[in-house]
């Protein structure tokens, strides 16, 4: 027997149990479990060390205040990888593939370049979290922590030989962890839920850097790069052979984004009420990973800043995988060649090598590249309500004039605190914010 075939059986496996369910032959969690990847994969991005660095900083400072801004994004966040997930099964067809067969030249190659520089900003914040996760618990220089995780994501990544599902499964494991992990911390900590309850539907910016932090949690939780990825997850995971089975694959498709960017969701609202009680009331200068993980010790126990480490690495490794991934797929779709996995992992890396030899506040770093990412974030978003509004490319399945008109909605309020970050890094006074505490 070839010694290949246990392998590559998982993924065989999952195919043939999902023709079979698309058949009418498998019911109840049969049905829906082998369908089950693509948005647990995307899912990493919206708990990425960026949203560490975003969430502790909003919730030492702001308390509660910020909660609304993390359930804002993630409704965004479902919409557009709802949309993104039935391009690729509809079309066959990514985003990237079809912004490159569909767009002028000159705009996609303005695309390529804004996306990778999305890709490297993604890179440099979970790259950089799981370093300092490593750095922090085991006590090794940041440097070493960096090549650890290398090592870690590259053996990851070499998964994919034998196909989708055991990445998927190594996804969903680490996803699992970082959940259990903030289940972990909400008991431990002290949360105030009434307020909690109220500020997640207030929507409230105490002053203009409370604005620089909301445009940097959108940016932590809607990531360009997962919008891409997930178009191009479903493109060829479950062929459909007729309308009927492309009508369940999406509908199967959009119950697992939801239930996928809910758990991401909560992750990100418990990383704000962690750090709010823990830190609001008498540590608002905590601002960074490090400071917070040292202060988490004395007023909670140094269990849970250990198991706070430890959310952190397997958020870094497990969005640095899919962070490569993802930027593989843009390459390819756009410019139409791929490079070698480790290249590929060298060429992103390089920024967060930079920025820890030059010696920066690696926190700080985190925080704007998540700015950097919301600043990018509207090139996929605007593309997306573009082909899944047309008809010639969706068919039966275009967006109904009320999907479209909230996406367009929703890019347009991106748009917008994009431009009022822009006028504040120019130091235009902005109406109804007070100025930084």
């Amino acid at each position: 027997m070839d010694r290949t075939t246990p392998r590559t059986s998982l993924t065989d496996r999952t195919r043939r149990q999902m023709r079979e369910a698309l058949e009418g032959r498998r019911r109840g969690l049969g049905l829906v479990l082998p369908f089950f990847g693509p948005a647990v994969v995307t899912s990493v991005a919206y708990i990425d060390p960026g949203n560490f660095a975003t969430n502790i900083q909003a919730g030492a400072r702001y308390g509660y205040q910020l909660l609304w801004v993390v359930l804002f994004a993630n409704l965004i966040a479902m919409l557009f990888q709802a949309l993104s997930a039935k391009l690729g099964i509809v079309t066959g067809r990514n985003l990237a593939e079809l912004c490159r067969e569909r767009f002028p030249k000159p705009v996609v190659i303005a695309m390529w370049l804004v996306s990778e520089i999305a890709a490297m900003a993604t890179d440099l914040a979970e790259f950089l979290g799981a370093a300092i996760g490593l750095a922090l618990l085991l006590g090794m220089p940041l440097l070493a922590g960096m090549a650890v995780t290398a090592i870690v994501t590259y053996l990851i990544l070499s998964l994919e030989r034998w196909g989708f599902r055991p990445i998927e499964l190594v996804i969903g494991g680490l996803v699992a962890v970082i959940a259990l992990c903030y289940l972990i911390e909400l008991l431990v900590a002290p949360i105030d839920w009434a307020a909690a309850a109220k500020h997640s539907l207030l929507p409230l910016l105490p002053d203009s850097a409370a604005l620089m932090l909301a445009v940097g949690i959108i940016g932590a939780t809607v990531m360009p790069h997962a919008v891409y990825l997930h178009s191009g997850l479903t493109q060829g995971r479950a062929l459909a052979r007729d309308e009927s089975e492309r009508r369940m694959l999406v509908r199967l498709s959009n119950r697992e984004v939801t239930i996928a960017l809910a758990i991401a969701g909560l992750v990100n609202m418990a990383m704000i009420l962690m750090a709010s009680s823990a830190f609001h009331a008498g540590h608002q200068e905590v601002a960074e990973i490090g400071s917070a993980y040292h202060t988490l010790g004395p007023l909670l126990g140094y269990a849970a800043s250990a198991v706070f480490l430890c959310s952190l690495i397997a958020s870094g490794i497990s969005s640095s995988t899919v962070g490569t991934m993802a930027g593989q797929m843009i390459m390819q779709g756009f410019v139409g060649f791929r490079i070698p996995v480790w290249l590929r992992r060298l060429v992103t890396m390089i920024p967060a090598f930079i920025v820890v030899w030059l010696g920066a506040d690696s926190t700080e770093a985190l925080v704007a590249s998540q700015v950097l990412l919301s600043l990018t974030l509207p090139v996929p978003m605007v593309a997306l309500v573009i082909f899944t509004s047309r008809r010639d490319i969706m068919g039966a399945f275009t967006a109904s004039p009320l999907v479209r008109m909230a996406a367009i909605l929703c890019a347009a309020i991106v748009l917008g605190l994009n431009g009022l970050l822009l006028l504040q890094t120019f130091h235009a006074a902005l109406p109804g914010l007070a100025p930084n505490a």
